[in-house]
């Protein structure tokens, strides 16, 4: 069942939200150990939430939206009394005092959280790999990867552990493992949801969104979590307008672009390249006009964000220095404290990343290199402005390429960087961009069609993205 047809019978007292619940903790006792989707199974609170649930039906109480659907939640996300690691053993068995707003609005909907799930090390990676606690599985193939780093979140929806899930996307990190996995992946406008709570990576490109199996899901988990949160001082003051309206309205008289730099882009296989032809052409037999753009400065995309995302990650994770909470490892003096604390704690993309974005940010070289960064980020905004004066909404790919096999791509940090090749010139512009099922690639594995729209173009987006999952079938 999809969530929606979930929370329609827990609502309607035709199914218990205490079996619903039961059955997909079942599932993750079956299958996740093979997968290891999640950090922490909390099937106790999960449980007393369930009966929670069905104790409100009983009274004539609507519980919300989300009535009984189990969600599993990236371990960036706080959570009072649950351990909150992201991935990394600087923060091993942490328990935050307070829960971010989004697990905060997803429980204030009937929703039920089943567990935190895996993510590569503060949410740098596209693999899921360099997690400090072990590698994900792909679900359709555990032979590899589930992308990253919120390959937890998709592999937990893929593998029908949870009909939905929360991931977080600073360059790709929802979008790339949706693809990846086969499901629905979003992220929304910066600003739209809130990031109280979530554990700051990139703080400028850091944006919570959904995972779910279809795209009517993921606009009821974005209606649930999007919104104006005044703890959040990004968080954009206007009402959100809901999407789920929005899905049957057609594309009849929609102007779509096929982005020439990112579909055309060194690295992109054969057959992800004509699946978003194939699905130009779905939007056009379905009333759509189709026509190739171009985003001249998507190009440098990818090397602006590899100097603005360090950049601001060394500064976040600056706070994690072994005196108020987390890893501690004790020493002479408090400078080797913290020095030494830090060797124990991050792993090797995190260190990578903290020195890149501190000499990026040093005297002598922060006008050579983040400053020019910036200015490249204007120019990405700027050209998508433009394109947008003429186009409602753009296609493109979202991974060059189908799951990869585990390991693949280690030992060559650049060569996974470029996983995020056609993510990121979205995500420096701020905008709002999905990943969509459409087709088959390499050994059947599925691909992702990306469907980008402007800043608060979440309606137009999700137009796109139901007229395309029903041309895929």
């Amino acid at each position: 069942m999809t969530a929606t047809e979930i929370a329609a019978a827990v609502r309607s007292g035709q199914r218990s939200a205490r079996d619903v619940v039961e059955e997909h903790l079942a599932a993750i006792a079956a299958r996740d150990r093979d997968l290891h989707a999640f950090l922490v199974v909390v099937a106790d609170q999960a449980r007393e939430a369930a009966a929670a649930i069905d104790a409100a039906v009983a009274r004539g109480e609507d519980p919300g939206p989300l009535a009984g659907v189990p969600v599993a939640i990236k371990d960036t996300l706080c959570t009072r009394g649950v351990a909150t690691t992201c991935g990394s053993r600087i923060l091993d068995g942490w328990e935050p005092p307070y829960t971010a707003t989004t697990v905060e609005r997803i429980l204030g909907a009937g929703g039920v959280v089943v567990g935190k799930t895996n993510c590569d090390e503060f949410a740098m990676g596209s693999s899921t790999e360099n997690s400090a606690f072990g590698p994900t599985r792909n679900p359709l193939d555990p032979s590899r990867v589930p992308g990253g780093s919120s390959g937890g979140s998709a592999a937990a929806v893929a593998a029908a552990f949870a009909p939905l899930a929360l991931g977080s996307d600073t360059g790709g990190s929802i979008r790339q493992p949706a693809a990846l996995c086969g499901t629905v992946g979003v992220k929304p406008t910066y600003g739209r949801v809130s990031r109280y709570g979530l554990v700051a990576f990139a703080s400028s490109l850091d944006q919570v969104g959904p995972f779910a199996t279809t795209v009517a899901d993921a606009a009821l988990l974005l209606d649930v979590i999007a919104g104006h949160d005044p703890l959040d001082s990004t968080s954009i003051d206007d009402d959100h307008a809901p999407v789920s309206p929005q899905l049957a309205a057609g594309v009849a008289g929609l102007r779509i672009g096929l982005v020439e730099e990112l579909t055309d882009v060194d690295g992109v296989q054969a057959p992800v390249r004509d699946a978003v032809a194939q699905a130009g052409a779905a939007l056009e037999a379905a009333g759509a006009t189709v026509e190739r753009v171009s985003i001249p400065s998507a190009q440098y995309a990818l090397s602006a964000y590899y100097l603005i995302a360090p950049a601001e990650a060394s500064s976040n994770l600056a706070r994690y220095d072994g005196v108020r909470y987390g890893l501690r490892v004790d020493a002479d003096h408090a400078a080797a404290m913290n020095a030494e604390t830090r060797e124990a704690g991050f792993g090797p993309e995190v260190k990578r990343r903290i020195m890149l974005g501190t000499y990026a940010l040093s005297a002598g070289y922060y006008d050579a290199y983040y400053r020019k960064a910036q200015q490249v980020r204007t120019l990405v905004i700027r050209d998508f402005a433009r394109v947008y004066e003429r186009c409602d909404a753009l296609l493109a790919p979202t991974s060059p390429t189908v799951a990869f096999p585990l390991g693949a791509k280690t030992a060559n940090p650049l060569e996974m960087y470029l996983s995020d090749v056609c993510t990121i010139p979205s995500s420096l512009a701020g905008h709002a961009a999905m990943s969509v099922p459409f087709g088959a690639g390499e050994g059947g594995l599925p691909i992702g069609v990306q469907v980008l729209a402007p800043a608060l173009g979440e309606p137009v987006m999700f137009r796109v993205a139901a007229a395309l999952e029903a041309a895929a079938g």
